[in-house]
Protein backbone atom coordinates (compact mmCIF):
# COMPACT_ATOMS: atom_id res chain seq x y z
CA UNK A 1 0.00 0.00 0.00
CA UNK A 2 1.31 3.42 -0.97
CA UNK A 3 0.66 5.02 2.42
CA UNK A 4 3.16 2.59 3.94
CA UNK A 5 5.84 3.65 1.43
CA UNK A 6 5.27 7.39 1.00
CA UNK A 7 6.31 8.79 4.38
CA UNK A 8 6.70 12.32 2.99
CA UNK A 9 3.00 13.11 3.31
CA UNK A 10 0.31 12.53 5.94
CA UNK A 11 -1.93 9.56 5.13
CA UNK A 12 -5.06 11.73 5.03
CA UNK A 13 -3.42 14.16 2.58
CA UNK A 14 -2.23 11.25 0.44
CA UNK A 15 -5.82 9.99 0.29
CA UNK A 16 -6.98 13.44 -0.86
CA UNK A 17 -4.27 13.48 -3.55
CA UNK A 18 -5.43 10.08 -4.74
CA UNK A 19 -9.06 11.25 -4.72
CA UNK A 20 -8.04 14.24 -6.89
CA UNK A 21 -6.20 11.81 -9.22
CA UNK A 22 -2.88 13.51 -8.53
CA UNK A 23 -0.91 10.34 -7.85
CA UNK A 24 0.53 8.04 -10.51
CA UNK A 25 1.81 4.65 -9.35
CA UNK A 26 4.11 2.24 -11.16
CA UNK A 27 3.87 -1.46 -10.33
CA UNK A 28 5.54 -4.66 -11.37
CA UNK A 29 4.27 -8.10 -10.40
CA UNK A 30 1.67 -6.48 -8.14
CA UNK A 31 4.25 -4.50 -6.15
CA UNK A 32 4.72 -0.74 -6.17
CA UNK A 33 8.12 0.19 -7.57
CA UNK A 34 7.65 3.95 -7.90
CA UNK A 35 5.21 6.84 -7.81
CA UNK A 36 4.72 10.43 -8.80
CA UNK A 37 2.61 12.88 -6.81
CA UNK A 38 1.69 16.39 -7.90
CA UNK A 39 -0.35 19.41 -6.94
CA UNK A 40 -1.10 22.81 -8.40
CA UNK A 41 1.13 25.81 -7.74
CA UNK A 42 -0.92 29.03 -7.59
CA UNK A 43 -3.91 26.72 -8.11
CA UNK A 44 -3.20 26.35 -11.83
CA UNK A 45 0.39 25.25 -12.62
CA UNK A 46 1.10 21.52 -12.22
CA UNK A 47 3.88 21.04 -9.68
CA UNK A 48 5.53 17.63 -9.30
CA UNK A 49 5.85 17.25 -5.53
CA UNK A 50 7.33 13.77 -5.46
CA UNK A 51 8.93 11.39 -7.91
CA UNK A 52 10.18 8.33 -6.08
CA UNK A 53 11.55 4.99 -7.21
CA UNK A 54 12.00 2.22 -4.64
CA UNK A 55 15.60 1.31 -3.73
CA UNK A 56 16.72 -1.60 -5.88
CA UNK A 57 14.43 -0.50 -8.73
CA UNK A 58 16.39 2.58 -9.74
CA UNK A 59 18.13 2.60 -13.11
CA UNK A 60 15.25 0.76 -14.79
CA UNK A 61 13.71 3.95 -16.31
CA UNK A 62 10.72 3.81 -13.94
CA UNK A 63 11.16 7.47 -13.00
CA UNK A 64 11.47 8.40 -16.67
CA UNK A 65 8.28 6.52 -17.51
CA UNK A 66 6.38 8.17 -14.65
CA UNK A 67 7.62 11.65 -15.60
CA UNK A 68 6.87 11.07 -19.30
CA UNK A 69 3.34 9.92 -18.49
CA UNK A 70 2.71 12.90 -16.19
CA UNK A 71 4.08 15.46 -18.64
CA UNK A 72 1.96 13.98 -21.43
CA UNK A 73 -1.13 14.08 -19.21
CA UNK A 74 -0.46 17.70 -18.28
CA UNK A 75 0.08 18.63 -21.93
CA UNK A 76 -3.16 16.86 -22.90
CA UNK A 77 -4.97 18.79 -20.16
CA UNK A 78 -3.85 22.03 -21.80
CA UNK A 79 -0.97 23.00 -19.54
CA UNK A 80 1.96 24.67 -21.29
CA UNK A 81 4.25 24.70 -18.24
CA UNK A 82 5.05 22.40 -15.33
CA UNK A 83 7.15 22.90 -12.21
CA UNK A 84 9.12 20.74 -9.85
CA UNK A 85 11.76 21.22 -7.18
CA UNK A 86 14.70 19.37 -5.72
CA UNK A 87 17.14 19.91 -2.91
CA UNK A 88 20.45 21.29 -4.09
CA UNK A 89 22.24 18.26 -2.62
CA UNK A 90 20.01 15.68 -4.35
CA UNK A 91 20.72 13.84 -7.60
CA UNK A 92 17.17 14.62 -8.74
CA UNK A 93 18.30 17.99 -10.08
CA UNK A 94 20.40 16.25 -12.74
CA UNK A 95 17.49 14.00 -13.76
CA UNK A 96 15.25 17.06 -14.13
CA UNK A 97 17.80 19.07 -16.09
CA UNK A 98 18.36 16.13 -18.43
CA UNK A 99 14.59 16.18 -19.07
CA UNK A 100 14.69 19.85 -20.06
CA UNK A 101 13.83 21.50 -16.76
CA UNK A 102 15.51 24.83 -16.05
CA UNK A 103 16.17 26.59 -12.77
CA UNK A 104 13.80 29.47 -12.07
CA UNK A 105 14.25 30.16 -8.39
CA UNK A 106 15.00 28.77 -4.98
CA UNK A 107 13.62 28.50 -1.50
CA UNK A 108 15.94 28.97 1.44
CA UNK A 109 14.59 28.05 4.86
CA UNK A 110 16.66 28.49 8.03
CA UNK A 111 18.75 25.41 8.74
CA UNK A 112 17.70 23.68 5.51
CA UNK A 113 19.46 22.92 2.25
CA UNK A 114 18.43 25.18 -0.65
CA UNK A 115 15.40 23.95 -2.61
CA UNK A 116 15.82 24.57 -6.35
CA UNK A 117 12.59 25.42 -8.19
CA UNK A 118 12.56 24.29 -11.84
CA UNK A 119 10.21 24.69 -14.80
CA UNK A 120 9.66 23.02 -18.15
CA UNK A 121 7.67 24.33 -21.10
CA UNK A 122 5.59 21.51 -22.50
CA UNK A 123 4.50 22.94 -25.82
CA UNK A 124 7.90 22.61 -27.47
CA UNK A 125 9.82 20.47 -24.93
CA UNK A 126 12.79 22.82 -25.26
CA UNK A 127 12.29 24.67 -21.95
Amino acid sequence: MLSELDRHIAAAELCRSIDFRRVIVSTENGKINGWLRYGLFWDNIPFMNMLYVIDGERGKRIGTALADFWENEMRAAGHALVLTSTLSDERGQFFSRKRGYRDCGSLILPGEVTEIIMYKKLEDNNG
